[in-house]
């Protein structure tokens, strides 16, 4: 027998991993048999029209089930927990009864259930109750491939399912942010399950997983706080290209109960329309502006003087002590408009009393001169019959006196006069606070009496901006709405639909996630917070990756004018993203930009080491479009992404047509398989360039190339 004829036996962890495979394959196929069945009652049971209220919510829950099982097509069970007392659970992005859910146990718990939080917190030393994790890998319903990992000591990493995780780390990016519910790690899950009461701020380094933290955070939230779907959350990212990347995220995890946006588009109906100097947007975002406009605000209330009403042609004086009195309790803890429609009522109520108090004056003097009349006609009518009883007349109609019908009836009439509507609105007009912030924001003198930590240098860089709102005016717009108030009734808080509480500026949230959170001025935290009073707030970002004109180099002095000494701080200290060979170019940048924090630990190597290129101005656009045309071949099926400074962006997205060419700022938040960073110095020149440069040099997760521009 000749060497060619041996064939050759599989080992015993090659079988045993196919018979792995096999078995969490047939529990896959009975999980989404599980899960059509289900679709089809759902389905079902959603054709038939609702029939009162109670069907109504029914359906309602139903249909958010639907979309639940409808998103899970992908990892319907991507994990498995075998406890020490032989318990096996399966989890996955939703819950999967049992064919009798009230007798067997569920075929697929949902990653934010209490029972699968072993599966990220376990470790050797503490086990938890758990023999081994398991992680299974899926393409649609197909189980690739499974990770054991023993909870019995015998694995020494501090990474919960490495294998799985480094798997995920080194597949190819898309240019949409996918999940992560299954290589979650127990820092990461520590913040997704924090307590939702109060501020919650999360510092993390490049590649630490912020944004994918607070995206399962807010599924975890909503599936554990049933009431927050009613009033919705609210997700806040830098840029409306950020919010695409991440717009499949949640939807997978099942959620929809959700707000995206950002603060240049939390005002309905304003629209950024002009970019502005970083020093008036600086100026413009202190905290000082929230009691300056207060302030304004307050001062646009009428002062209190006599008013004379007319009423069916008789003059009525209210004098100033009562128009005082009624100012008093109408502003009182109210609103500019709101204050104005009590004021209005409180007026309507005293011209009431003043026409009834003079009616009984006028029939008491009546009365006087005609009582022997009076007298006599009363006897008389005695006599003949009893009107009052024969006619059903009352109140006035029979005795001049108004009953409280009566008065009911006048004051409605008062108060539905257009006259006397037009005097008051005359009086106290309306505001839109629009137009009085750009009166404000055009005036010296205003600006000098009613913001006065501004110096003459700052109140002549304010007044020589053009026409056209600006992204640091957006937060002193709503500020200014926020104080006047809605000079209509204003809008309800009801049953949270998404485009319904978008559309509403004082819309109030059950909980706010905001990502990229350092970039926010405190002008802009106020928003946050006008939109959620309860503080039930969940920010994360970087404070070494801030790039906004604001002055803030700690999270202390980026929300205590908003929090004051009431918010908790968490930290992500791992790197999942940027592999080791970029990260060793960090810690330099970090220096120069003033950091005192270390750099997140990387956990992994890509094995290939970041490379230079050198090349004049003058090539530059034709070296960029040859290296990543070099790097698109070489992370096929992935992305490549450009980052460059301001100035060369035009140049060089005419030589990159289709390609992703960005500037630092416009790149946070996102990733590709290969960076290619143009003219690093320029970045790092630009204001606060040592920030933008240590962004640009950690948006990768395989390759990082630069080109230096001589």
């Amino acid at each position: 027998m000749s060497l060619n004829d041996v064939t050759t036996l599989p080992d015993q962890d090659e079988i045993a991993n196919e018979t792995a495979v096999s078995q969490e394959q047939s529990t896959l196929d009975q999980a989404f048999t599980r899960r059509d069945d289900l679709l089809d009652q759902l389905d079902a049971e959603l054709a038939i029209p609702a029939s009162d209220a109670v069907h109504h919510a029914r359906m309602r829950m139903m249909a958010q089930r639907r979309s639940e099982l409808r998103h899970a097509e992908q990892g319907l069970i991507f994990g498995r927990l075998d406890a020490l007392d032989k318990t096996v659970r399966h989890l996955g992005r939703v819950g999967i009864p049992g064919a009798d859910p009230e007798e067997d146990d569920p075929l697929v718990i949902d990653w934010r259930a209490p029972a699968a939080r072993a599966f990220y917190t376990a470790t050797a030393v503490d086990p938890q109750g758990q023999a081994r994790r398991r992680h299974i890998r899926t393409s649609d319903r197909t189980v690739l491939s499974v990770d054991d990992e023993p909870l019995d000591g015998s694995t020494a990493s501090d990474l919960v399912g490495e294998g799985a995780l480094l798997a995920a780390l080194g597949e190819r990016r898309t240019g949409r942010m996918s999940t992560a519910a299954a290589t979650l790690q127990r820092e990461q899950d520590d913040v997704i399950r924090a307590d939702a009461h109060g501020p919650l701020v999360v510092q993390g380094g490049p590649g630490t997983g912020k944004t994918v933290v607070a995206l399962h955070r807010v599924a975890y939230l909503l599936f554990t706080h049933s009431q927050l779907a009613a009033q919705g959350v609210l997700v806040l990212g830098p840029s409306m290209r950020f919010l695409d990347y991440i717009a499949q995220v949640l939807p997978a995890l099942g959620e929809t109960a959700i707000v995206s946006a950002t603060c240049d588009t939390l005002v309905p109906g304003i629209t950024v329309e002009r970019d502005e100097p970083r020093e008036v947007a600086e100026m413009k975002g202190r905290a000082f502006w929230q009691r300056g406009l207060s302030q304004y605000a307050e001062s646009s209330v009428p002062l209190p003087t006599g008013l004379e009403l007319m009423w069916e042609g008789e003059r009525y004086a209210l004098d100033e002590r009562r128009i005082s009195n009624a100012l008093a309790s109408a502003t009182s803890g109210r609103s500019y408009h709101a204050a104005r429609a009590v004021f209005f009522e409180q007026v309507h109520d005293l011209l009431t009393d003043a026409v009834v108090v003079r009616g009984e004056e006028m029939l008491a003097q009546m009365e006087d001169g005609l009582e022997d009349i009076l007298a006599g006609v009363d006897a008389g009518l005695e006599r003949s019959d009893d009107r009052a009883a024969t006619t059903g007349a009352t109140g006035a109609e029979v005795d001049g006196v108004l009953s409280e019908e009566d008065i009911e009836r006048l004051r409605d009439r008062i108060a539905a006069d257009r006259g006397l509507a037009d005097l008051l609105e005359e009086w106290w007009p309306a505001l839109d606070p629009t137009a009085e912030l750009r009166r404000l924001l055009a005036d010296d003198a205003l600006l000098r009496r009613w913001v006065p930590e501004l110096t003459d240098a700052e109140r002549a860089a304010i007044l020589r901006e053009p026409a056209g709102w600006s992204s640091s005016e957006i937060p002193l717009i709503d500020a200014l709405a926020d104080l006047l108030g809605d000079p209509r009734s204003g809008g309800e808080q009801g049953e949270f639909l998404a485009d319904r509480a978008a559309g509403q500026r004082d819309w109030v949230y059950g909980h706010v996630v905001i990502d990229e959170a350092q970039e926010l001025s405190e002008m802009q935290w106020q928003m946050v917070m006008r939109r959620c009073p309860s503080r039930s707030i969940t920010a994360v970002g970087d404070i070494d990756q801030a790039e906004a004109p604001h002055r803030h180099t700690t999270w202390g002095q980026a929300v205590d004018a908003a929090f004051g000494a009431r918010w908790t701080e968490a930290r992500l200290t791992i790197c999942y993203r940027t592999p080791l060979e970029v990260m060793a170019l960090t810690a330099p940048v970090l220096r120069n930009a003033g950091s005192e924090n270390e750099p997140p630990r990387a956990v992994r190597a890509s094995g290939i080491e970041p490379w230079d290129r050198d090349v004049d101005d003058s090539d530059l656009a034709a070296e960029a479009a040859r290296l990543v045309d070099e790097l698109s071949a070489r992370w096929t099926g992935g992305t490549v992404g450009v980052i460059a400074p301001h100035d060369r962006l035009p140049a060089l997205r005419a030589a990159l047509p289709g390609e992703t060419v960005l500037s630092a700022t416009d790149a946070k938040g996102l990733e590709w398989d290969a960076t290619l960073l143009v003219d690093a110095q320029g970045i790092a020149a630009e204001p606060r360039g040592w920030n933008g440069l240590y962004v640009a040099l950690t948006r990768c997760t395989q390759e990082l190339g630069q080109l230096h521009v001589s």
